[in-house]
């Protein structure tokens, strides 16, 4: 091998190795910006969803709340009380078992035990409302129990702040 095949060799090399590196930034500075994009700020309803947690979920035929609820829900009344402008749709849900009726008076005991909580918390009772779909919103169908315990939830949801209800 002659010294300018080596140095020919070398330069292709290096060039091959500069592009791969640029691509691989690129690729980088892409997820960065995908990162950024989705970063919640603080107030939004992605930091609330994101930071603090939108739902609670409920054992098979209550309202009671669990230990794991109860740590959400404290984070809940001290975010809305951090930003007092935002207004709250309680939705309460069910899981597929029961039927229509019994599922919907359910979902609005789960709401209600969200929104009575929250106000218990000095969450203004004027920011909240309660809504219930019982079983028709599932988030999660099959016929097992990995399913019915997702549904069974109350979700806190922030309305635009000023909005009115």
């Amino acid at each position: 091998m002659t010294d300018s095949t080596s140095i020919a060799t070398t330069t292709r090399r290096l060039s091959l190795l500069a592009v791969t590196m640029l691509a691989l930034g690129a690729c980088a500075k892409d997820q960065l910006a995908d990162q950024n994009r989705g970063a919640a700020s603080p107030g939004s309803a992605r930091d609330f969803a994101v930071n603090v947690g939108d739902r609670v979920f409920f054992e098979t035929d209550s309202s009671d709340f669990t230990s794991s609820a109860i740590q959400t829900l404290d984070s809940q009344a001290a975010w809305l009380q951090r930003y007092p402008n935002h207004l709250v749709a309680i939705e309460g849900h069910a899981d597929e078992r029961g039927t229509r009726e019994y599922n919907y008076s359910l979902g609005a005991r789960r709401a209600q035990a969200v929104n009575d909580y929250l106000v218990s918390r000095g969450v203004s009772s004027r920011r909240l409302r309660t809504i219930s779909y019982g079983k028709e919103r599932p988030v999660a169908t099959c016929n097992d129990i990995s399913c019915w315990s997702q549904n069974r939830r109350a979700v806190t949801v922030l309305e635009q702040p000023g909005a009115g209800f």
